[in-house]
């Protein structure tokens, strides 16, 4: 194990934590899962921390193996055939306003009906703000199938929300014309 070893690099990885635990909270929808994707990129940051290149992007570098930790999760949970997370208990247990805690809970439940594709590279690109290249090389897709990735997340997120994810599921939709 060789964590950071000077000042500059371990504020450098401290000043990252905000960024990982708002990024991993909204990727994983459950605040106590994404504290412990956290945790373990960090771990991995500090234990491979000489397999980073100084000089070189440690936003990339850890949102690669945050990115890296959650598909193996996500991998194991699957076989592992764990029970998903029950949205409507947590909005009858919540002390925040009604209202407020619906919408959250809309967009919660919206942001988890993407697949997981989608919903990791529209939470990169607009939670993270990181460029179309740089999700890109987080994720191992070439820019064009990241900026792919993201109209559909935009697009099937908007019909979510505005409740027509219900009708777009059961009925077809009409063929689109293209105009020049």
């Amino acid at each position: 194990m060789s964590p950071p070893d000077t000042p500059q690099d371990q504020m450098a990885l401290a000043a990252m934590v905000a960024p990982l635990r708002r990024y991993a909270r909204a990727l994983c929808g459950d605040r106590w899962a994404a504290d412990d994707l956290v945790q373990d990129t960090l771990e991995r940051a500090c234990t491979r921390w000489r397999l980073w290149t100084a000089g070189t992007d440690l936003r990339a570098w850890l949102f690669t193996a945050m990115h890296n930790l959650f598909i193996d999760g996500a991998r194991r949970a699957r076989r592992q055939a764990t029970e998903p997370l029950d949205l409507e208990a947590l909005e009858h247990a919540s002390p925040v306003s009604p209202q407020a805690t619906e919408q959250a809970l809309d967009l919660q439940r919206c942001l988890l009906r993407l697949p997981e594709d989608q919903r990791e590279t529209l939470l990169l690109v607009t939670l993270q703000d990181l460029s179309y290249a740089r999700v890109a090389r987080i994720t191992g897709v070439p820019i064009g199938t990241v900026m792919s990735r993201l109209s559909r997340a935009r697009a099937r997120l908007r019909e979510l929300m505005d409740g027509e994810g219900k009708a777009a599921d059961a009925a077809p939709r009409p063929a689109l014309r293209r105009m020049k």
